[in-house]
């Protein structure tokens, strides 16, 4: 399996950050893009650096890098997620204005019907922003602000990061055993 992550600006960069580390547990191929800055936040929220993210990934592209071979539908992969996802990057997926990798990839990945998942790191949600995602639901993409659940009972960050991740690797089909599911209520 060969999964693309693009990670952009927004606040958030953690949950890229998880995603990238459950992804190398599993064994699963990845594909890295870090936008610039996605460097500057991951260095501001994280104890993280991007050389250290690179060492998660099996490739990494540079953002201005349009030959790399994520910007190709030639390129086979089962899906791409964009992990935060910034406002500016949603709108150009959203558009189709493909100005860096991350936006290609995700128009590619579109183009050629594949899963695509968006991380929209932002609060509150404008009109516009929700026009966007709107316009980005009806051709398939799913759209997935990183929402805590609170029925599992989290007493970490860590635990509401990996929440959300699970469910992103839920909508990638990929089994795992890293989040709570509901199970419902016990009646006798």
């Amino acid at each position: 399996m060969r999964i693309v992550v693009g990670i952009t600006g927004a606040s958030g960069a953690i949950y890229g950050i998880k995603l990238l580390q459950q992804l190398k547990n599993m064994k699963i191929e990845t594909h890295l893009i870090l936008s610039k800055w996605a460097r500057r936040t991951i260095e501001l929220e994280t104890e993280h650096t991007p050389d250290s993210l690179s060492q998660l990934a099996d490739c990494c592209y540079e953002a201005d890098d349009q030959a790399a071979p994520v910007s190709s539908g030639s390129f086979l992969h089962q899906g791409m997620v964009i992990v935060p996802c910034s406002m500016k990057t949603l709108s150009a997926v959203a558009h189709g204005y493909t100005d860096n990798l991350i936006s290609r990839a995700a128009d590619v990945t579109i183009k050629e019907n594949r899963k695509l998942i968006l991380v929209p790191r932002e609060s509150p949600l404008s009109s516009i922003h929700l026009e966007n995602m709107l316009k980005l639901a009806s051709l398939g993409v799913t759209v997935m602000p990183p929402m805590p659940a609170f029925y599992h009972k989290p007493k970490t960050i860590e635990e509401l990061v990996l929440h959300t991740i699970g469910r992103i690797l839920d909508h990638l089909a990929i089994d795992h055993d890293i989040s709570h599911r509901w199970t419902g209520l016990s009646h006798k």
